[in-house]
């Protein structure tokens, strides 16, 4: 089926794009959500972490301590491979078996390291990236989830750089200082080009659904 890699930095609004793009009835494939999903207690992601950084990575639920990890993982290298390791293989598992059962006319997978995995440019047929500057994300995600300046740059000096996502971009959504209705026009845009570029594939007969309700604004 014809796939689109929707991505961007932390607070460029790939979740509003990614709404968008659903009640236009879109397949989402949200890489983020499904991360929270094998973290959570009973995850399938939990026995093997525990098993390889320990309990006190654990919460008293069973969940992954995200914000211990974070802070493990942003000052070591090692430590964070040995969790991608452990992650990466079950979250790809997980976009596949959602992509398989998908009922629009094309899957949007949001993958917001897609840059940096290096290998989502060989597994989808074009690559969308939601833009703004770096002092709108701080801002943003300072607003967002209540992080320090120093949080926010230490994320996002994990992430791929503004230039390289737009070097592997084939399509761009400006969201930096912009109004919502205009970030929406272009989704709209986007979802007609791909909803053709996809009758164009033999793999894919869905029909498109028609929109039924607004996003959030948020």
């Amino acid at each position: 089926m014809f796939s689109v890699g929707l991505t961007g930095g932390i607070g460029s609004g790939k979740s509003v794009v990614a709404e968008r793009f659903a009640l236009h009835g879109a397949t989402v494939v949200d890489s983020d959500l499904i991360a929270h999903q094998i973290t959570a207690p009973g995850g399938a992601a939990m026995p093997l972490i525990e098993a390889r950084f320990g309990s006190q990575f654990l919460t008293s639920t069973g969940a992954l301590d995200r914000a211990r990890m974070r802070a493990l993982v942003f000052g070591d290298a090692a430590a964070k491979l040995k969790l991608e390791a452990i992650t990466h293989p079950l979250i790809r598992a997980e976009c596949d078996r959602a992509a398989q059962a998908a009922l629009g006319p094309y899957v949007i997978y949001v993958v917001p390291l897609l840059v940096e995995s290096g290998n989502w440019k060989d597994r989808v047929n074009r690559v969308l990236v939601v833009d703004c500057s770096e002092s709108t994300q701080i801002r943003r995600v300072i607003e967002r989830n209540g992080f320090t300046r120093e949080q926010v740059a230490a994320i996002m000096a994990q992430q791929a750089t503004r230039a390289a996502r737009l070097a592997y971009a084939d399509d761009v959504i400006d969201n930096d200082q912009v109004p919502l209705e205009h970030v929406l026009k272009k989704v709209d845009k986007l979802h007609l080009d791909y909803l053709n570029r996809a009758k164009c594939d033999p793999k894919s007969d869905a029909k498109a659904k028609t929109i039924t309700e607004t996003p959030r604004s948020s």
